[in-house]
């Protein structure tokens, strides 16, 4: 049952055009073509991808927190309450929603734990404020992101910036599937690879945004995209897609780092050049050249397959969420132009409670009594604000 399993999942006619078949892209003459077996290597990859963010995270990232004077604003922590705490995890973490719906839990907590409503309230919201991810943590995040993403667009650019098919996208497919593969390209196709895998595998334990299912589609679909592209030979097309995606994410991520840093003339120049750089990038070259060259000049070769439906379909996948993101972006450049004080609009904004409390404002005064003015911006910069993700 399992060989005719694999045998369905690797039909030609699913992966290749007709009269094409998998001994057409075995190896001769000197030339290497991509193998589905190439890209194992990519699991034990990530986990390597892994501890060096440990490693970077530890000796680079915290110390240049450190340097930019990055500082953890002061929380008040909740007084341990087993009854509460046994609540706060097991039924829900806003009591005013179960105050609204079910006063008699809530008047049940109030008799067993002893506290008043309104303690009930400050304990929930503390509690809240102490799981919210720490403002160093958001930084060893940003800047971990920010140096793959800068070097992985150098990397791209070298890979394909002497390339024929990066001036005109008709070589993309001249001579499709029987395409040789270059060692560039297969060392690019693992890096990107690896690194989306290992990010899927940090998701759970990094902050939680507010697109949070955006970002686990996305980082799905990316990784079904190049691990496709790569077994039916689409490696033209997709290094093309991977370094149009990296020409922009590496902003975000160093505005990210100097918006924790509070330095905000820096954070909104960054700002600006990353919201231009990502509407020219994935709003009008992706899908009025990329996806064009996809969809329409592969049909000028060979009739439509499989192959060809599932990769198109993906890539629209893909697009929808890079308009999604865009209108947010556009949204928030609006406010931010206009001089409005505006929230978080989209992937840095926790999901856990961004109220403070009254009694910790006063917390708040008695830090900027004292003299600190380092911090995270609060207004001004939706996708930057964690203080309350691309991210991809």
């Amino acid at each position: 049952m399992f060989q005719t399993l694999y045998n369905y999942f690797w039909w030609d006619r699913l992966w290749l055009p007709a009269n094409l078949t998998w001994a057409d892209l075995h190896d001769h003459d000197g030339q290497v073509f991509a193998k589905a077996s190439d890209l194992y290597v990519t699991i034990p990859f990530a986990f390597v991808f892994l501890a060096v963010r440990h490693l970077f995270e530890m000796y680079v990232a915290t110390p240049l927190a450190g340097l930019l004077n990055v500082k953890e604003k002061v929380r008040l922590k909740a007084t341990p309450n087993p009854v509460l705490e046994k609540f706060y995890m097991a039924s829900s973490k806003h009591p005013k929603q179960v105050i609204c719906l079910m006063k008699t839990d809530v008047e049940a907590l109030s008799k067993k734990s002893g506290y008043s409503m309104r303690q009930i309230e400050r304990w929930f919201r503390r509690r809240r404020n102490q799981d919210r991810p720490s403002l160093l943590k958001k930084f060893r995040e940003a800047s971990w992101r920010f140096t793959f993403y800068l070097l992985a667009f150098i990397a791209g650019m070298t890979v394909i910036a002497d390339k024929p098919w990066f001036y005109d996208l008709h070589e993309v497919w001249k001579g499709y599937p029987i395409q040789d593969m270059h060692p560039s390209q297969y060392w690019y196709y693992v890096i990107e690879l690896s690194f989306y895998l290992s990010l899927l595998f940090r998701i759970a334990s990094d902050v939680k945004r507010k697109d949070f299912k955006e970002q686990v589609i996305h980082h799905v679909a990316t990784i079904i995209l190049i691990s496709f592209s790569w077994f039916t030979n689409y490696i033209r097309a997709g290094t093309l897609i991977m370094a149009l995606h990296d020409a922009s994410d590496y902003l975000l991520e160093s505005a990210k780092m100097f918006n924790y840093a509070g330095w905000k003339n820096t954070c909104n120049n960054i700002f600006i050049v990353f919201a231009a750089v990502f509407i020219v990038t994935r709003i009008i070259i992706l899908p009025f050249w990329i996806l064009h060259c996809t969809i329409v000049y592969p049909l000028e070769m060979y009739p439509p397959f499989f192959g060809y439906y599932f990769f198109n379909l993906m890539m629209v996948i893909l697009q929808c969420l890079h308009i999604f993101w865009a209108y947010l972006i556009i949204r928030m450049a609006q406010k931010f132009l206009t001089g409005k004080t505006v929230e978080d609009e989209r992937s840095d904004r926790d999901e856990t409670d961004n109220t403070e409390g009254e009694e910790e404002k006063a917390v708040a005064k008695a830090t900027a009594a004292a003299g600190t003015k380092n911090g995270p911006l609060t207004n001004g910069h939706p996708i930057l604000n964690n203080n309350h993700r691309k991210t991809e």
